[in-house]
C-alpha cells in the first residue's frame, strides 16, 4: 500500500516527465504512444461522421406516404413517390468532441498546463510498468501544434457560421457568408485521415510524422534549437 501511495504521489508530480527540472523537457515516449492510441477515437469517429455527411443520404424519408409510380428508371428500378425532407445535420456532439481534442492537444504542449489533461495521467499510468523510453518534447510539441490546426480547420467546417460572424466582426464587412458552408468537404475529410494516419502510425509504429516534420525543417535552418537532442531523432 505504501509504494502504491508513493507512485500514485510520483505520477501526479512527475506526470511523463524525466525531471521537471531540465531545462530541455523529456517525456516518456511509451506514455505517449499510449495516449496517442486512447486519442485516436476521436478522428476514427469524425472520420465515420465525415463519411456520413459526403457519402450517406441527403434525404430523411418522413411519414407513411409510399406510393408506386408504375413506372422504372433506366436500370429497370421502380419509382416511387414518397414524403422526404433534405436531412439536416446538427454538429453539437462533433463540435464538443473536438473542443476536447483541441484542448488535449494544446495542454499537452507546456508543463504546467499537462497537469489539465486526463489522458497524460491515464497513459503514464498504463505506462508504469514499462522501461521509459526519453523523447525531448519540443518536437512531440510541434507534432501537436500541427494536430491542433487540422482540428482547428475541422471546427470551422462544423461551424461556418460561428467562424464567420467572428471574421465578419472583425473586418466590420462580410468577408465570408453566414448562410452556406464556405468550405469543400473534401478538406476535413482529407485533413481527418491525414491526422488518423499520423496517430495511427504514432500508436502502431512508434513513428511520430510531426517529429520528422520538425527534423526535417532543423535540417533545412527553418527552425532552429539549441536542444542537440530535440533536432536528433535517433538520439537515446
Amino acid at each position: 500500500m505504501p509504494n502504491f501511495i508513493s507512485g500514485t504521489v510520483q505520477l501526479v508530480r512527475q506526470q511523463w516527465f524525466r525531471e521537471l527540472g531540465d531545462q530541455s523537457l523529456l517525456i516518456n515516449d511509451v506514455a505517449v504512444r499510449i495516449r496517442a492510441g486512447i486519442l485516436l477515437v476521436i478522428p476514427l469517429y469524425m472520420a465515420y461522421t465525415l463519411a456520413s455527411i459526403v457519402w450517406g443520404s441527403h434525404w430523411e424519408v418522413t411519414g407513411n406516404y409510399i406510393k408506386d409510380t408504375y413506372e422504372l428508371d433506366f436500370d429497370d428500378r421502380i419509382l416511387y413517390h414518397v414524403e422526404a425532407v433534405r436531412r439536416v445535420y446538427d454538429y453539437t456532439v462533433q463540435t464538443w468532441v473536438l473542443l476536447y481534442a483541441l484542448f488535449e492537444m494544446l495542454v499537452g504542449m507546456w508543463r504546467t498546463t499537462s497537469r489539465l489533461s486526463p489522458t497524460i495521467y491515464l497513459a503514464t499510468l498504463l505506462a508504469r510498468h514499462h522501461r521509459p523510453v526519453w523523447k525531448p518534447l519540443i518536437p512531440k510539441r510541434f507534432a501537436w501544434t500541427i494536430g491542433a490546426s487540422l482540428i482547428a480547420v475541422c471546427l470551422v467546417f462544423f461551424n461556418p457560421d460561428t467562424f464567420a460572424g467572428w471574421v465578419n466582426a472583425v473586418a466590420q464587412t462580410e468577408l465570408l457568408p453566414t448562410t452556406t458552408n464556405y468550405m469543400p468537404r473534401w478538406i476535413p475529410l482529407v485533413l481527418v485521415w491525414v491526422c488518423l494516419a499520423f496517430m495511427w502510425m504514432e500508436t502502431v509504429l512508434g513513428v511520430c510524422a510531426g517529429c520528422q516534420i520538425h527534423a526535417l525543417l532543423v535540417w533545412m535552418g527553418v527552425i532552429k534549437h539549441e536542444c542537440e537532442a530535440c533536432n536528433n531523432l535517433t538520439w537515446d
